[in-house]
């Protein structure tokens, strides 16, 4: 059993939902309040012990690579001349969260070929994976409660909520499960978006992985369907299907928080601007003053 030091975040995608804003600009780099939403990713990740992250990435993604990169001499003296220390120490803490490595996306449609991509800098070691637009605020973090997990219990990890509204249950993968202790179980199978009459539970699992680098096989090996795309999730019912335990982490004392279309992200915006330290009150007072 290896630790886990690896991170693989897709970060390809078209962001089409947030068109015309993303035409120039990768839907990771959405601002929520001062920060983009695949830093809050970041940060998750090195919070949880993660060394190195891996980065896919596509076209007109340059911008991901600038915003981790040291920041530029000009920049910084501009922040001197202002005399904003603070903002220096902010923006230099960024480069140096974690060694960041970037791969360019290659192969079929389908969230499975982002991962694939990152093969080659794996090194046949157990690894994360964690969506760029998408993440959970919790304490502890969500990423070092499925590390627990996966050190007692080895196997594959995948987070989990719970989906209160079944309404909601046909957008999700849903779990079916045995309960093991507490929040974990051993998945016996996911079913894609069901109809909420067919889900087999309300747990969704989605968001982060601990996978085994058999997932590699898996994904090169998966029938390519109409349309030309693997996925993850049906690589991972393989890994089950082989007898390889998969496991649940239903993720404590968080909130988890879906910046991939323009409602849910305007709701993340508003709720970590209702917990920024610099502008919480006068924010929270502006909306209440709106009429509604």
């Amino acid at each position: 059993m290896n630790k886990i030091r690896k991170v693989v975040i897709p970060a390809a995608g078209f962001g089409t939902r947030f068109l015309p804003q993303t035409k120039a600009m990768p839907k990771e780099m959405l601002p929520i309040v001062d920060k983009p939403v695949i830093q809050y990713v970041v940060e998750e990740a090195v919070a949880s012990g993660i060394q190195n992250v891996v980065i896919v990435t596509g076209a007109l993604k340059r911008a991901i690579e600038d915003h981790f990169d040291a920041p530029n001499a000009e920049l910084i003296k501009n922040l001197e001349h202002g005399g904003k220390e603070k903002l220096i120490e902010e923006i230099k803490r960024i480069s140096d969260l974690a060694s960041f490595i970037y791969i360019r996306q290659k192969g079929p449609y389908g969230n499975g070929t982002p991962v694939l991509s990152a093969e080659p800098v794996i090194d046949n070691e157990t690894f994360a994976v964690m969506w760029g637009d998408e993440f959970i605020y919790s304490n502890p973090p969500r990423l070092s409660q499925m590390i627990k997990v996966y050190e007692r219990y080895g196997g594959a990890v995948i987070s989990a909520v719970r989906i209160a509204n079944k309404e909601d249950l046909s957008r999700y993968g849903i779990a079916k499960v045995t309960h093991v202790e507490e929040n974990i179980y051993k998945i016996e199978k996911i079913i894609e978006k069901p109809r909420k009459e067919d889900a087999p539970s309300d747990l969704a699992t989605h968001g982060a992985y601990i996978l085994p680098p058999d997932i590699f096989d898996l994904l090169r090996k998966q029938e390519v369907k109409k349309g030309g795309e693997i996925y993850l999730s049906k690589a991972i019912d393989d890994l089950i299907k082989a007898g390889y335990p998969v496991f649940a982490c239903e993720i404590k004392n968080g909130q988890y928080y879906d910046t991939g279309n323009k409602l849910e992200y305007m709701k993340t915006v508003v709720d970590m601007g209702l917990q920024h330290p610099d502008i919480n009150g006068d924010f929270r007072e502006f909306l209440k003053g709106l009429k509604l």
